[in-house]
């Protein structure tokens, strides 16, 4: 079951909090050691400690001394509080973006750029393929550049991609400079009226300093509008060790978490996004190119919570 686990953390508090309190009000006495058992379930969950903490302190806030309003139900009123406490830490440092709008009001001799990081593995190259298809979807036809020019199969991968969604694709010989296939890439796209360039970068290990090195020159020769990361849902904990790092490095304006359709625990994206202040702007949620959705923290909340909700009425 997809947050199987982070959902199971969340009914298991709810029903301590409606046992427990038998008063329409809820006292600290009362709710202390039940945070404290949902803390442990949420870093059980892949929410990072410190926000699995963070989580606790909003309903600490939200709840203690609060009085159950009058022909209101005291399950549904914890599920509220927290609904807010979750749409509060997904919604660290979000904003919507229409990067098609964005896109389609560029002038031809400066595309919009957006440079893709991620290691290897965390499906960085579905995720361009998606992009490419949100634009060329919308009548914004994008340059896909291939600047990971060592791993074996890199391009190839992405210029299948690009020759299914008929999108143009620069690419460079192995063991080539990546940044400049790039500098091709903007030229290519300025020179024939391409609004959007996608670019592609190596995914080694985020600990490997000749890569970050190599990324960094890739960002001064794009000067990207937009510095993504993609980060794999299913890979916890780990999720926020990446983000982290590649923002020391070479700073990232949004994530994009994929696999979510995958994800058992489902505490990735409240780590990811609480623990970086970066925000998540778009979720994976299939093979298809169709399946790249926008990232909403109130509705992500809410799916959550869907079950709990309905079985509260």
């Amino acid at each position: 079951m997809v947050f199987g686990k982070l959902k199971k953390a969340l009914k298991k508090f709810v029903d301590n909090v409606t046992e427990v309190v038998a008063t329409k009000e809820i006292s600290e006495e009362d709710l202390e050691p039940i945070l404290e058992e949902l803390v442990i379930s949420l870093a059980e969950s892949d929410v990072a400690f410190e926000v699995a903490e963070e989580i606790a302190a909003k309903l600490r806030e939200k709840l203690v001394g609060s009085k159950i309003p009058r022909f209101s139900n005291l399950r549904g009123h914890v599920i509220k509080a927290l609904e807010d406490s979750i749409t509060e830490v997904l919604s660290r440092g979000y904003r919507k973006l229409d990067l098609v709008a964005e896109a389609a009001k560029r002038s031809p001799d400066n595309p919009l750029r957006i440079v893709f990081f991620g290691v290897n593995g965390v499906g960085k190259t579905t995720t361009i393929a998606k992009f490419a298809y949100m634009f060329r979807s919308h009548g914004v036809t994008p340059v896909i550049a291939a600047a990971d020019t060592y791993r074996a199969g890199a391009q190839e991968q992405l210029r299948k991609h690009a020759e299914k969604l008929g999108v143009p694709f620069i690419g460079g010989r192995y063991g080539a400079d990546p940044a400049s296939v790039v500098y091709d890439a903007i030229e290519y796209a300025r020179a024939r009226g391409y609004r959007v360039v996608l670019i592609d970068t190596a995914g080694r290990l985020h600990t490997d300093k000749d890569l970050m090195e190599e990324l960094r020159k890739i960002t001064r020769v794009a000067k990207p509008d937009y510095r993504a990361l993609v980060v794999d849902s299913l890979t916890g904990n780990d999720a926020v060790d990446q983000a982290r790092f590649f923002d020391e490095a070479v700073g990232i304006d949004f994530i994009i978490l994929t696999k979510v359709d995958a994800d058992v625990k489902g505490g990735t994206a409240l780590s990811v996004a609480a623990a970086t202040g970066k925000p998540i702007l778009f979720i994976g949620v299939g093979q298809g190119y169709e399946d790249l959705e926008p990232f909403e923290p109130r509705r992500y909340a809410e799916k959550i919570l869907a079950d709990l909700k309905q079985e509260a009425g």
